[in-house]
């Protein structure tokens, strides 16, 4: 290249470099308007579970119902998964440091990670319980359950009722909603078993109901802790196609080609890339810039990429016509355009 037309200048690389910093420190701590109105909410359903599991355990005791009993020991997981949840959603609203250059927002997962880990046990457990009632069953208080399981029932509706919103926008909170479906669910059946133990004397009804309470637990955990499972493992977003973001990529004019492409979502709302671009034709610094704000561009809007990292490489640093001893090969050029 011409010595007028300098690839790179400290100046250039140091602004290049301190926006390039300035970009990735701003992907590290967005902040969604609702997270206090969700933190707000979390506290009130901790508070409605807690009085209804007191409530569940006693009258469960007193009954001789093991649905009941089931039912508040869900609910009592519940309010520590919910407690969980609330320590996570305090520790992800932190700024990102020099540590967690991304931010915390993380915890949030490893919250849902707990809670449906927790739930999953908790369904196994009441499976076995309703197997040996089921065999060994025992007298039932068919009225106080009908009583307990509408009370709690209503607790739980309100519960959902307050969680419901925030749980569309956090795997965390919606963790925790699930939790509280399965108690409502769970008072449903109490409720019935009441009835029908107190109508016809079926105490089977205890231990088949405590089965489907933990058949729903398991079925809904299933699909949330996948998800969290794959956030956690940096997958890409399921149905995300690699390849056509690829070919869309190099129909940009100066892409030669795209390679080394890592995808992965950060957490439950951001998209992360990096990639090498093998670049051509490129003659000045301001065009190398150009261009990989058009690759930014194009990814974030055709691809929802929050946040890309992109490394420039070059074959030729220059065109071979414009060297007169022929081409540099092997030349890259970094994120700020200088060569390396």
């Amino acid at each position: 290249m011409p010595d007028s037309a300098p690839l790179s200048s400290p100046k250039h690389s140091a602004s290049a470099s301190q926006e390039d910093a300035h970009d990735h420190g701003n992907h590290g701590h967005s902040h969604r308007p609702d997270a206090d109105v969700g933190t707000t909410r979390l506290v009130l359903a901790i508070v409605f579970n807690a009085l209804i599991t007191a409530a569940e355990f006693v009258a469960g005791f007193v009954a001789g119902s093991l649905a009941l009993m089931a039912d508040a020991a869900h609910n009592l997981s519940d309010t520590a998964s919910m407690g969980t949840s609330l320590v996570a959603r305090k520790i992800a609203t932190r700024a990102a440091d020099a540590r967690r250059t991304f931010g915390y927002e993380r915890a949030e997962l490893i919250g849902a990670f707990i809670n449906l880990l927790t739930l999953v046990l908790i369904a196994l457990y009441l499976l076995v319980e309703a197997g040996q009632r089921y065999f060994a069953p025992t007298s039932i208080d068919g009225t106080l359950m009908i009583w307990v399981g509408a009370a709690t029932l209503v607790g739980n509706v309100a519960t959902a009722f307050v969680l419901h919103k925030p749980a569309q926008d956090s795997l965390n909170i919606k963790s925790a909603f699930v939790h509280i479906v399965a108690d409502a669910l769970g008072s449903v059946a109490v409720v019935a078993g009441g009835v029908l133990i107190q109508q016809y004397g079926w105490t089977f009804v205890d231990p088949l109901l405590t089965a489907l309470i933990a058949g729903y637990i398991l079925v809904h955990s299933y699909g949330m802790l996948r998800e969290t499972i794959s956030i956690l493992m940096e997958s890409a977003p399921r149905g995300f196609d690699i390849d056509a973001l690829i070919e869309t990529t190099e129909r940009i004019t100066g892409v030669r080609n795209m390679h080394h492409v890592h995808v992965w979502r950060l957490d439950e709302h951001r998209v992360a890339l990096e990639a090498h671009v093998d670049v051509e034709g490129i003659r000045e610094l301001d065009e190398l810039d150009r261009l990989k704000q058009r690759i930014k561009t194009l990814l974030h809007d055709q691809f929802a990429i929050d946040h890309a990292t992109l490394e420039l490489e070059h074959g030729r640093c220059t065109d071979a016509d414009a060297l007169p001893t022929g081409p540099a090969q092997g030349c890259t050029l970094s994120a700020s355009g200088s060569p390396e």
